[in-house]
Formats: structure tokens, C-alpha cells, sequence
């Protein structure tokens, strides 16, 4: 065996070492917190912005609704909701990720943990959120929201709510989804564009997220979503 065969190799089992140290991190640290929504969206819209106020305004009905708030710990959308959970005295946690291009964590995560990788970060979101709202936002929020809608409609988790916020912009997207994907190629059931729920009304997100629960008294609200569910329409039971 070549010596560089061998460097490699030690090389892959340091990484799973390393894989191994960010799941121990991430499970202890967040097993010790409470029941939260995960609030997605992009990193660019400015403190000034109407939606970076409105995410303000979300965060702070769902820590009266008593959820914590979690992010990917960055700015724009990520701090709006931060700092509403922070401002409002709730619980404000922040899942950072190590970008080569990407921002400091913000100043409104009163629990941070950092990912060097992204599914792991991705595993921390799913277990421990009781629910998502997807801000407007690009790349990253489309690949969470996705990642979700995805392991809800192959029976990997339970389903959960799922919030489109702002009806404008992702009107688009969703006349996409019924037109081409379910008219056109049948590439989705029908009953697929029923995982999420779409609103302009940070009281009706934050209605659609207790109402759930409330229907499902048996679930577990500290949050483990992972796990398969029993049909498309799972009830949300422990199996």
C-alpha cells in the first residue's frame, strides 16, 4: 500500500472522529433546551427592512405561545428572529455553520453551537424544532425547507408544521409546484402541496403551530421529530 494511500486513510478516520464530536456537541448541548420553532430565511435583508421587523414580531408571538426560537445563528432573517426571542426573554438558539465567505454569528443567541458540516447541522434543526417557518430567502432556506418537506412525505418524520411566510414570494414557487410538477409531470400527489401552510400573518404562523400541537396532545413536545410516521396523513403518535 502506497504511503499516500495510507495518509488518506488516516485522514477519513480523523474526519468521522471529528463527525462524531460535532453530534455529541450538538445533541448535548440541545437536549438540555426547550420546545422551539426553527425560523429560516436570508442573510442579506437588513435590520431595516419591513421583514426583518415582521420576523421580530414572529418570534415574539411564539415565545407567548411558549416556543424558543431557532436559527442558523447568522444575520438578516437569522438575527430578526434571535432577537425577537432575546428581546421578548425567551429561549434564542443559534445552529452556526463555518462558511469561507459567511457572516459572525450574531449577538442575539443566548445558546450557540458551530457546525463545520452541514447535515449534521441539517439533524440538529429536524430533532429539535417543533415546527419551521420559511422566510423569504434563497439558496439555503429553499435547501431547508426541502430537506423537510422531503423526510415528511417519505414517512422519515412525523409531520410537522411547515410555514411559507409571505404569500408574494413564494407564489411563484407554488404555481410552479401544482402547475408543473403535479399537473404537468405528476411528480407530486396531490396531497403534497397540503405539507405546508402559506400566510401573511405572523398570528396565524404562530396559530397554525399551536393549533398542530393542540391536536396532538400525545405527541412529544420536546420536540423529536425524527422517526417514521404511520401513513401520508400520520397522526403524529409515537409509533
Amino acid at each position: 500500500m502506497r504511503k499516500t494511500q495510507v495518509i488518506e486513510g488516516l485522514r477519513d478516520s480523523w474526519q468521522v472522529f471529528r463527525v462524531m464530536a460535532e453530534f455529541v456537541e450538538g445533541f448535548d448541548t440541545l437536549s438540555r433546551t426547550g420546545k422551539a420553532v426553527a425560523i429560516f430565511g436570508s442573510a442579506r435583508t437588513a435590520p431595516d427592512s419591513p421583514l426583518y421587523q415582521t420576523t421580530m414580531v414572529l418570534a415574539r408571538k411564539l415565545q407567548e405561545a411558549g416556543y424558543g426560537v431557532i436559527t442558523g445563528g447568522g444575520p438578516g432573517i437569522m438575527e430578526a428572529g434571535n432577537r425577537g426571542a432575546f428581546e421578548a426573554g425567551g429561549e434564542s438558539i443559534g445552529l452556526a455553520i463555518d462558511l469561507p465567505m459567511e457572516q459572525e454569528a450574531n449577538i442575539y443567541c443566548k445558546t450557540l453551537v458551530d457546525f463545520r458540516y452541514f447535515f449534521i447541522r441539517k439533524v440538529m434543526f429536524v430533532k429539535y424544532s417543533q415546527g419551521f417557518i420559511f422566510m423569504p430567502g434563497g439558496y439555503g432556506t429553499m435547501d431547508e425547507m426541502f430537506e423537510v418537506l422531503t423526510l415528511v412525505q417519505t414517512l422519515k418524520i412525523r409531520k410537522i408544521p411547515c410555514v411559507m411566510f409571505d404569500n408574494k414570494y413564494w407564489q411563484g414557487l407554488v404555481d410552479w409546484m401544482k402547475g408543473t410538477m403535479l399537473a404537468q409531470y405528476r411528480h407530486i400527489n396531490a396531497e403534497d402541496l397540503d405539507l405546508f401552510h402559506r400566510t401573511d400573518d405572523p398570528d396565524d404562523a404562530v396559530r397554525h403551530i399551536v393549533e398542530f400541537h393542540r391536536q396532538q396532545p400525545r405527541r412529544n413536545q420536546k420536540g423529536r421529530a425524527l422517526g417514521r410516521g404511520k401513513n401520508p396523513r400520520d397522526d403524529g403518535e409515537d409509533d
